[in-house]
């Protein structure tokens, strides 16, 4: 167990215990286990930990083939999971669009307001003034009784077939960069263009979040795959490690969401 945890960070500990309990569920029962929404990260670990034995196998859906946000079903060998045992609802979400302009934040915050766990709704899909929302189905009658504005709007949520989900298109830019070290201040600073200087800020502020979860110190040392959002500047990842260069210096490829 010791060995396992030293492959993820120490705040993914409590996560990884909980992966390991839906695993030994599936087995000791031999049926399925559906997890909340899981962020890709999760997701990562979630796969990593169950591999490619027979006994427990793991899907994952989030409604849409780009889904970021996304189920994961642990099931038993003898199962063919499809669509329906995710247990996911798209809404439609109907607004005045005439006279407001809703954004991505708004709809997040109206959700946190009505107490709506993170984990209970998946992505939030927008395209001009089309608005949906995948969630759980066992938050349908919850979300349609609760969620009746979003900023000063009124809205109404109707139910609608994932035929009709808004296509997601993420696009990258790679280029690549030196950093004197891996630490997430200096890696920040070079991807973002920005003064280490500024960036300590942002990270006392809650501002920057890595593999999804907020990042404080900036002496926290970033590894390939990570995922790192700061607010106000976008989203990168650090996509490879290259080595050093001449002038012992670490050459990072990294791309960033256009």
């Amino acid at each position: 167990m010791t060995d396992l945890f030293q492959h993820f960070r120490e705040d993914e500990r409590d996560f990884i215990e909980k992966v390991i309990g839906w695993k030994e569920y599936v087995l000791s029962s031999y049926s399925p286990k559906l997890t909340d929404f899981l962020d890709p990260r999760e997701q990562e670990i979630v796969r990593s930990l169950i591999g490619d034995q027979k006994e427990v196998n793991a899907a994952f859906q989030g409604g849409t083939p780009q889904a970021e946000r996304k189920r994961a079903l642990l099931y038993p060998e003898y199962l063919e999971p499809d669509h329906d045992d995710f247990a996911l609802s798209l809404f439609q979400i109907s607004y005045p669009s005439k006279f407001v302009n809703l954004e991505h934040r708004q709809v997040l915050g109206a959700l946190m307001s009505i107490g709506l766990k993170r984990s209970k709704y998946g992505d939030i899909l927008i395209e001009d003034e089309n608005i949906q929302l995948v969630a759980a189905e066992e938050m349908d009658d919850f979300l349609k009784l609760q969620l009746t504005e979003i900023g000063k709007a009124k809205v109404e949520l109707k139910k609608i077939d994932f035929s009709k989900a808004i296509a997601k298109h993420d696009e990258w830019s790679e280029s690549s960069t030196t950093v004197s070290s891996l630490r997430l201040d200096a890696v920040i600073a070079a991807i973002y263009g920005i003064s280490r200087q500024k960036v300590q800020p942002l990270l006392q502020a809650g501002q920057v979040k890595v593999n999804w979860r907020t990042a404080e110190q900036g002496s926290m040392e970033c590894q390939e795959g990570d995922r790192i959002s700061v607010r106000g500047f976008g989203r990168s990842k650090v996509t490879e490690i290259l080595g050093r260069t001449k002038k012992d210096k670490i050459r990072l490829l990294f791309g960033r969401q256009k």
